[in-house]
């Protein structure tokens, strides 16, 4: 009797986590159902938002930039597509494209000059520069967001965080940790010395120098030995301003 309770017993106690678990997945798809009614609702909620204020996303880049993080937060892409609702109603698909062609162009005819890594802000600068006559004012926001979408393409664009700033690289060359520091302290004056740098990171002057001659083969700085002191200086361009070099 007693190994007929026991199993009775043990019996019971399956029974009954089966119906906990049970009752967990029909709270949970109650949860799920619950949440993708409101997310339904969200989003036709900002689809009535974005046709009462499209005018104001497209001209103005701040809201524009408050639009997206609203989107990101329902799980909207406006930018996944050229088709469809939001590309009909707001036109910013074509709007981030022409953006992108224009980025690709300045990366390219600044390339030269830079070796193919240029300052964000900078970048923008000469964008808007461009765009003087187009209707809507641009953003950091709006060209990281172009950039994001050259990146899908394979096209080897992206932005890489050097100290404060953010420079946007065009060209496939890895920076390693000792490249991105010696950028980093160019930016107070627009170049360094070997002597600067053994002095500001504490390196040895074969390590100071075979960071600058990879950084210079690679194109991404110039040297200039016309000085007195007849300290060579390493000037990378990626931290100076190239407004003028390609504004026209």
């Amino acid at each position: 009797m007693r190994r007929r309770a026991g199993i009775g017993g043990l019996q019971n106690a399956a029974a009954a986590r089966d119906q906990y678990r049970l009752l967990g997945e029909n709270v949970a798809k109650l949860r799920t159902d619950l949440m993708k009614e409101q997310l339904s609702t969200f989003r036709s909620q900002l689809e009535d938002f974005a046709r009462k204020h499209k005018n104001d996303i497209r001209k103005n880049p701040a809201f524009r930039s408050q639009f997206h993080e609203m989107c990101a937060k329902v799980g909207v892409d406006p930018l996944a597509s050229n088709k469809g609702f939001w590309a009909e109603l707001l036109g910013i698909g074509d709007f981030y494209y022409e953006l992108g062609v224009q980025i690709v162009d300045i990366c390219l005819a600044t390339r030269p000059h830079n070796g193919g890594l240029i300052n964000l802000e900078e970048l923008c600068k000469v964008l808007s520069q461009r765009r003087k006559g187009a209707r809507e004012a641009i953003s950091e926001d709006d060209c990281l967001r172009a950039i994001g979408k050259l990146k899908v393409l394979g096209s080897g664009f992206e932005v890489i965080t050097v100290g404060k700033r953010k420079l946007v690289r065009s060209v496939p060359t890895e920076l390693k940790k000792d490249h991105n520091e010696i950028l980093e302290l160019s930016q107070a004056q627009g170049f360094v010395t070997v002597e600067e740098v053994e002095r500001r990171l504490s390196w040895s002057t074969g390590r100071a120098t075979d960071a600058l001659e990879t950084l210079l083969d690679e194109g991404l700085a110039m040297i200039d030995d016309g000085h007195r002191d007849g300290k060579r200086r390493y000037w990378f361009p990626c931290v100076s301003s190239i407004s003028s070099f390609v504004a026209s």
